[in-house]
């Protein structure tokens, strides 16, 4: 395919799976629909594949990675280093796939592909950390521990950030010994798939493989294949939850789940003002994903003292956020990835205003846009701790504002939802900052910033919002056993 595409490419491209060592259809031909969020068409037709698609891409893994295992640790990262290299060298074409079918803006895809180099650059740098340890279990005998791929991993990743997803997130199995399947959602299929044919030539044959499909008729079977041990999934919640369920049906696995977030952003009084509101604004991700995000700051708790000048710099903010189309370099905002998003979206500010909350901002179709899964950036004033809005995961650009009058109020109202992913804290005094980072229950904490990732930072959450730890030495340790070893002498 060429690095430079549209809509028009895209749609004339016959769309395959990299699986069995070979770039084929699904069986029997089976297509779907893959849709435009920005002009609610077809854009393409994409592989449907079925429970046999699935089954071969898992047996080919498994012969697969017999051999990826024995490859010294050094040589893996090289080809890890390799396919970051190849990926960099198609960014336009990536990243204009991903804002075809995600709707998120190609600047910002940009950065996606980008993020995700530098991640498959991260776990070959960790090569070394796959050793194991001796210990001192008896005086007269060697004891020491190694560390073992389980095999095959299942890969299942979600429609906000698809490229980095596909690269960023095979990334650490990859270089922990195993062969991984991806599938992608069915939504954005496209980058996915066209990254299976790019590792072509840099992975050995069958050792990355992408399986997609509508529905969850292919992730069924795949997390229920005997031979997929180790499984790392990212979306809601209740997906998360039938995927515990339908593993643990078919036999014991090892699971991370990387679900989601209805996180707060605390502004105390004492904080830089100015910074607090463009931490709020980007903390929401309007200008990347559409407040697709599970790490979105969706809850804004704002001191009474300081509520009214930090919301009008807000307003201010995302007032001038371009919105348009995706393909656009100046657009800053796209629609959202699809009907079900955007209804769902619309539906929760309905619910906000039901039960008293004001709609500042936003909360309609932008002018001038009037095909597509466009909503304006969203501001909901008025909002009170446990109100549906302020409990529930919108995944949308809907943003609510509280206030608090006392830390441990704020504190109460932040840790008060099922949710427990990112947090961020704005305050000059670093004591409160140390004290209110300890008492979020959150997996991932700002102090003075939000929405930023910092690779090596172990990423995840807490309660509902998962099990497991990634972009970090402790995701890349997660896709490996541990064995111990005793030499008596």
């Amino acid at each position: 395919m060429s690095t430079t595409i549209g809509a028009a490419t895209v749609a004339e491209r016959e769309w395959a799976l990299p699986i069995g060592g070979a770039i084929r259809p699904a069986e029997q031909g089976r297509t779907y629909e893959v849709e435009d969020p920005a002009t609610e068409l077809t854009l393409t037709r994409a592989p449907d594949a079925s429970p046999s698609d699935v089954d071969e891409a898992v047996r080919t893994a498994s012969d697969a990675a017999a051999q990826w295992r024995q490859v010294d640790v050094r040589e893996r990262g090289r080809r890890l280093r390799s396919l970051a290299e190849v990926l960099l060298a198609h960014t336009d074409e990536l990243a204009m796939l991903d804002a075809l079918d995600s709707g998120n803006p190609v600047t910002a895809m940009h950065n996606d592909v980008a993020w995700g180099a530098e991640v498959l650059g991260l776990f070959a740098d960790f090569a070394s950390h796959l050793g194991g340890s001796t210990i001192p279990a008896s005086q007269e005998n060697l004891h020491y521990t190694r560390r073992s791929p389980f095999g095959v991993v299942a890969r299942i990743v979600p429609f906000n950030h698809p490229i980095f997803f596909a690269t960023s997130k095979v990334a650490a199995p990859l270089m922990a010994g195993n062969a991984v399947v991806l599938k992608p959602s069915d939504i954005t299929p496209l980058s996915a798939l066209r990254l299976g044919e790019l590792a072509e030539g840099i992975l050995p044959p069958g050792l990355f493989q992408v399986v997609t499909g509508s529905g969850p008729a292919a992730s069924s079977a795949l997390v229920k294949h005997p031979l997929v041990r180790r499984i790392g999934f990212i979306g809601s919640d209740r997906v998360g939850r039938i995927i515990q369920r339908d593993a643990a049906e078919v036999g014991v696995k090892e699971i991370s789940l990387e679900l989601g977030g209805k996180n707060a952003l605390i502004v105390c009084p004492d904080a830089d003002l100015d910074a607090a509101a463009i931490g709020i604004v980007n903390g929401m991700n309007f200008a990347w994903s559409q407040g697709q995000s599970c790490g979105s700051t969706s809850r804004v708790l704002l001191h009474s003292s300081v509520a009214d000048e930090v919301l009008a710099k807000v307003l201010a903010q995302v007032s001038a956020i371009p919105i348009g189309l995706p393909s656009n370099p100046a657009t800053r905002m796209g629609p959202l990835a699809s009907r079900a998003q955007y209804d769902k979206a619309r539906s929760y500010v309905g619910i906000a205003t039901d039960e008293g909350a004001t709609v500042a901002y936003g909360g309609n179709r932008p002018e001038g846009l009037d095909k597509g899964y466009f909503l304006e950036p969203t501001i909901l004033t008025d909002v009170r701790a446990g109100m549906r809005i302020e409990q529930e995961e919108v995944f949308g650009p809907v943003m609510s504002v509280l206030t608090f009058d006392e830390i441990d109020e704020a504190v109460r109202v932040a840790n008060g939802v099922e949710f427990g992913l990112t947090g961020s804290i704005w305050t000059r005094d670093v004591s409160t900052a140390v004290t209110l980072a300890d008492r979020l229950d959150a997996g991932y904490v700002w102090i003075n910033g939000s929405s930023r990732h910092f690779w090596g930072m172990p990423f995840g959450g807490t309660k509902s919002s998962g099990i497991g730890r990634e972009e970090s030495i402790e995701e890349l340790l997660s896709y490996t056993e541990l064995k111990a070893v005793n030499i008596l002498v």
